[in-house]
């Protein structure tokens, strides 16, 4: 039965990172080209598209790998063990890079509103880095406890 949830868990991992190199491949540039339509003013903008939202699928991606090794953890009984711990650190501080670089990428969305005239688009804006910190607080919870249950079990394996 553990196999299956997590042979599950491993095949949705792969096809989480599908939309997203999707995205990078088709959207990314659609965007980086209309930005450059939109504000010829701003001479770096499209190379700044670029930087966030191809770079933050770089960290992406890197804890969707972290995730991988974290279920192959679990496949080997090695889950509560100090590799598990830093594979969570790994993704809290991928969560954490793309959560800043979409902030940063907070007055482009700005300008957006602004030439649209849809205030919206703000808060459209605010939907990635608000959801990359939750998953950082969650990831440190689950650091937080997984590190106290293997102190746990150190301590009853020492009292055994």
């Amino acid at each position: 039965m553990k196999k299956v949830t997590t042979l599950f868990l491993k095949i949705a991992v792969i096809l989480l990172g599908v939309p997203v190199l999707a995205l990078c491949i088709f959207l990314v540039p659609e965007i980086a080209d209309l930005s450059a339509e939109l504000f010829p003013e701003f001479i770096l903008i499209k190379v700044l598209v670029y930087i966030v939202f191809d770079g933050s699928a770089i960290p992406f991606y890197f804890a969707l790998y972290q995730a991988f090794k974290l279920l192959h953890y679990i496949d080997k009984n090695k889950a509560f063990s100090d590799l598990s711990v830093k594979a969570l650190k790994k993704i809290k501080y991928c969560a954490i890079t793309i959560s800043i670089l979409h902030v940063l990428a907070l007055p482009m969305f700005y300008l957006f509103a602004e030439v649209d005239d849809a205030p919206g688009v703000v808060i459209v804006g605010l939907v990635v880095p608000f959801a990359s910190m939750v998953i950082a607080v969650f990831d440190a919870v689950l650091q937080k406890l997984l590190q106290e249950a293997i102190f746990i079990k150190s301590e009853n394996d020492l009292t055994v």
